[in-house]
């Protein structure tokens, strides 16, 4: 019914106009009595493979929404009821900021896929944590922290330590976005010494806290395996507690489009299908040079039920979707979640895992 009716009907629609519908419509749908007991019970998956402890946090299954759907914490609620066990606010940063000028969002339905060049737009890090605090579930909510648009790098680790302290005691745990390709000259935070000097202050404050926050980095797609080598090192010194693997790629290359509609479409971070691959070797990587110990959410292309099993397969503990969200409806996570388990379940019996930082 999604993909045959509504979805047809909603990408008639500017795209970040209908982000604002659906939201509108799913508030309003969870004020219906029982209704959103209803839907819980029908597409949240239960099984003993798919719960997954990391860090301490203990996920009840293996599906997440991804960061820059919910940015300001506003409707986390009303999503939990379609069977994520997690679900990442934001990019927050300090200060309320509007973002890029419109359009801004584009699809591109022959390859599965978004541009989207959204720019860190949200309320700011006091609205978010006011939101938070009026939590109605217990679903696990990661928040994923940034700088404002007009910091300049040098000054980046304040603003990322601002939206640390103020979101600390109202998160499960935080995501470092320092990969988005949307926000000027922010990929050079990704540099070893910059990544030291955002990390090491919000480690530091960390430890002086009765609760300890597992922190997530988020890293790039295009960056190149050496320097992903070089962030591991720093992951490692620093003490972090997993990685989230990838953000949106500038790359264009793998898209079926002409040259002409792309150049008109512009600058922007592409997500959806043609991530896939790039996705799958980050993870890759990631889980052979650390032998396993680094526990990797993987993020990108995730479009179908098997796409999620291949990201399992590659290493990942936990995965997160977007764009596969808007293309293939509510459904995705329950049709994951199930293909999941029936991969996990297929093995060997291995018992409950646990990832420790």
């Amino acid at each position: 019914m999604y993909k045959g009716f509504i979805r047809p009907l909603l990408f008639l629609i500017d795209p970040e106009k209908v982000h604002h519908l659906v939201v509108f419509f799913v508030r309003l749908l969870s004020g219906v009595p029982g209704l959103n007991n209803l839907i819980k019970k029908a597409l949240f998956i239960k099984h003993k493979s798919l719960k997954t402890t990391v860090a301490g946090l203990h996920f009840n299954n293996k599906v997440g929404l991804a960061a820059g759907f919910d940015k300001n914490a506003e409707f986390f609620d009303e999503f939990a009821a379609f069977g994520f066990s997690f679900i990442e606010i934001g990019t927050v940063t300090p200060l309320p900021q509007p973002g890029n000028p419109k359009p801004r969002l584009f699809r591109l339905p022959e390859d599965k896929a978004l541009i989207n060049r959204m720019g860190f737009n949200n309320k700011g890090a006091d609205y978010a944590a006011a939101k938070l605090r009026k939590r109605r579930t217990n679903i696990i909510i990661g928040g994923n922290i940034g700088k404002n648009t007009a910091t300049p790098n040098e000054k980046a680790p304040q603003d990322y330590l601002t939206v640390f302290k103020t979101l600390y005691d109202q998160v499960d745990y935080f995501t470092v976005n320092v990969s988005c390709p949307n926000i000027k000259d922010l990929d050079k935070l990704q540099d070893s010494d910059s990544l030291a000097d955002i990390l090491g202050p919000l480690v530091k404050f960390r430890s002086e806290q009765a609760i300890r926050r597992p922190v997530f980095l988020k890293i790039s797609p295009d960056i190149s395996f050496r320097q992903l080598d070089e962030t591991l090192e720093v992951y490692s010194r620093m003490g972090l507690d997993g990685i989230i693997a990838t953000n949106t790629t500038t790359d264009r290359k793998c898209l079926s489009y002409d040259a002409d509609f792309i150049v008109k479409t512009g600058a922007g971070g592409l997500s959806g299908l043609p991530l896939k691959q790039r996705a799958l070797d980050i993870v890759r990587y990631i889980c052979k040079q650390s032998e396993g110990r680094i526990p990797v959410i993987g993020v990108g292309g995730i479009m179908t039920a098997e796409d999620a099993v291949d990201m399992i397969k590659a290493g990942a503990v936990l995965v997160q979707v977007y764009t596969g969200f808007i293309y293939e409806g509510p459904l995705i996570v329950k049709r994951c979640n199930q293909a999941i388990a029936e991969y996990l379940s297929s093995r060997i019996e291995q018992p409950e895992v646990h990832y420790v930082s």
